[in-house]
């Protein structure tokens, strides 16, 4: 499993792995103005699953790597 964190910055992720802007997308976090905040900072604030949103961010990567 890929080690995506609450703690990393959207942006970080999305450089990283750019398959997982359709998770940010489908979870209605702001990708854009709140990618320099940490996952869990910008999820809170649009009141996203924090831990949902990074377990679908992992298995979004899982998923392209098999």
């Amino acid at each position: 499993m890929a080690v995506i964190t609450e703690n990393m910055t959207i942006n970080e992720v999305i450089q990283k792995y750019p398959e997982t802007m359709k998770v940010f997308n489908d979870f209605k976090v702001d990708s854009c103005c709140g990618g320099g905040q940490s996952i869990a900072v910008t999820a809170a604030m649009g009141n996203a699953n924090v831990p949902e949103l990074v377990k679908a961010l992992n298995e979004a990567v899982d998923k392209k790597k098999a």
